[in-house]
């Protein structure tokens, strides 16, 4: 999840139109007006433009101890490029959560705090709430970890109803497989937390049946990462069309966003071709 800072900002200008202003209907249903809609959290705002995506995710940074969104001129700045590109951010993303978790740091409350606040300015309306490395919440047996769990939950417990306020959804990425993930859920009992699923993670890392853990989550899902490792999506032993067939079959029809790699090292390109890649995929599914 690690992003160049000035590169991200530099490749994010273009001319355009107005403000696309994507979001939810409800906590965490995506809206469901027309196709699965395409976006990326590997480039700028006019790179995924030229690339022929929809949107962007946004990486978000740390600025000293504050996030970068809690300060106005870049909330000023992301949304005049929204404008300049005719393209929406459609979530935000925590990554400095992995190595600053959640469960310990005591920052992490007022960073859940700002990133609601800038999503409801960006109309931003998912909020990835990251659990890897320092903040993976599996044991080494592969069971939780207790007492991290207790303590995100009541974070995300304390979080809630702002984000419910705001539009917003927080959805916690991780490797806790589809049983864990439903436990945290019905701890934390409420409507605005739910899971981002990213199908690499959980069906190449981890070896979950990603299809049946997807039509176990249903609307509990709050968005997709589609991703392949160093290959392009479609190579490999992960299988796609299974995984889209699900994602059809629970009525899904919000972002697939990409994390994918560039193994031609010409970014722009290789995701144009992984965009077309699950295009392609879901018209068939």
């Amino acid at each position: 999840m690690k992003t160049n800072r000035r590169k991200f900002l530099a490749g994010t200008l273009a001319a355009g139109a107005a403000i696309y202003g994507g979001g939810l209907t409800a906590f965490g249903a995506e809206a469901k007006r027309g196709q699965i809609r395409i976006g990326t959290c590997k480039l700028g705002l006019a790179a995924a433009k030229t690339a022929g995506l929809e949107g962007i995710q946004l990486p978000l940074q740390l600025a000293g101890d504050q996030l970068d969104v809690s300060q106005a001129a870049t909330i000023q700045n992301y949304k005049q490029q929204m404008a300049e590109t005719g393209l929406p951010i459609c979530g935000l993303m925590m990554g400095m959560l992995n190595q600053s978790p959640l469960a310990a740091d005591p920052r992490g409350p007022a960073w859940l705090a700002q990133a609601i606040t800038a999503a409801k300015e960006l109309d931003a309306r998912v909020i990835l709430v990251a659990f890897f490395s320092k903040g993976d919440l599996l044991a080494k047996d592969g069971q939780l970890k207790r007492d991290d769990v207790a303590a995100v939950v009541k974070r995300l417990q304390d979080a809630a109803p702002r984000a419910k306020d705001a539009g917003v959804v927080l959805a916690i990425e991780n490797y806790l497989n589809v049983r864990q993930n439903i436990e945290i859920l019905e701890r934390v009992g409420h409507e605005s937390v739910q899971v981002y699923y990213d199908v690499f993670n959980t069906g190449a890392t981890k070896g979950y049946d990603v299809p049946a853990e997807v039509r176990q989550l249903k609307s509990r899902i709050a968005q997709f990462h589609f991703k392949n490792g160093a290959q392009f999506l479609g190579e490999g032993k992960l299988q796609f069309p299974p995984i889209a067939a699900a994602i059809r079959e629970i009525d899904y029809r919000g972002w697939i966003v990409l994390e994918t790699s560039s193994p031609t090292k010409d970014a722009v390109a290789d995701a144009r071709r992984n965009a077309e890649f699950t295009r392609q995929l879901f018209a068939a599914a």
